[in-house]
């Protein structure tokens, strides 16, 4: 998976606290701290496609005592962003974190992390077609545990897929828990709730990164 576009250097605006990306990542890492708040004292999964270096799971696990309840894998290809995401969990001793170097795109990457009972998917709906947006939602039941979350962003740049994005989700059996969309940016996050029947993860790519 070779876009041609530096995916570790798409990082950087992180350290910009009042950056869009800064300001979405406060957002997604607040509703994972709330659902880990939402199934507090139970041992849960979480899978993050295109984790890149872990900034939203990393991080609120290391803020949590609970955090070795919590089975997370990262599914990465940019080897840097590997790299930097398995030094950033060994270094604040995550021993149940896994981030694993694969195609996000490809559902046999997923083979030992699914089903999982969080499901992150923060910069990918962006970055891949409409068509492979659609293919990827519906493909999310077989991601989910019963009565999962998945936590999403999108931009709403022209032509705004988002409302379509939240349609789809309905029709593959989730109910909408969230959709932040503030007025002065032009990122959205949302949340929803899988409601529909967990199925068996089978072959094949649902997507590929475009930009």
């Amino acid at each position: 998976m070779n876009d041609g576009k530096d995916w570790y250097a798409w990082h950087h605006p992180y350290t910009d606290s009042g950056s869009p990306l800064a300001r979405r990542l406060r957002l997604v890492q607040q509703h994972i701290a709330a659902w880990l708040d939402e199934r507090s004292g139970e041992p849960v999964s979480v899978v993050s496609m295109c984790g890149g270096q872990g900034h939203d799971i990393l991080a609120v696990l290391a803020s949590r005592p609970d955090a070795s309840r919590v089975s997370a894998t990262l599914i990465e290809y940019d080897p840097r962003n590997v790299a930097a995401a398995r030094n950033r969990a060994a270094a604040q001793n995550l021993d149940t974190v896994t981030v694993a170097r694969a195609d996000a795109g490809d559902l046999a990457s997923y083979q030992q992390a699914v089903p999982a009972d969080l499901v992150i998917m923060a910069g990918v709906l962006g970055n891949i077609s409409d068509a492979d947006a659609h293919t990827t939602i519906h493909t999310l039941s077989q991601f989910c545990a019963a009565d999962a979350t998945v936590i999403w962003t999108r931009t709403r740049r022209a032509p705004d897929l988002t409302p379509a994005v939240r349609r789809w989700l309905t029709d593959a059996g989730f109910t909408e828990r969230a959709f932040i969309a503030p007025d002065d940016v032009l990122f959205s996050v949302g949340v929803h709730r899988f409601t529909g029947t967990p199925q068996p993860l089978e072959n094949g790519k649902i997507f590929q990164f475009v930009t």
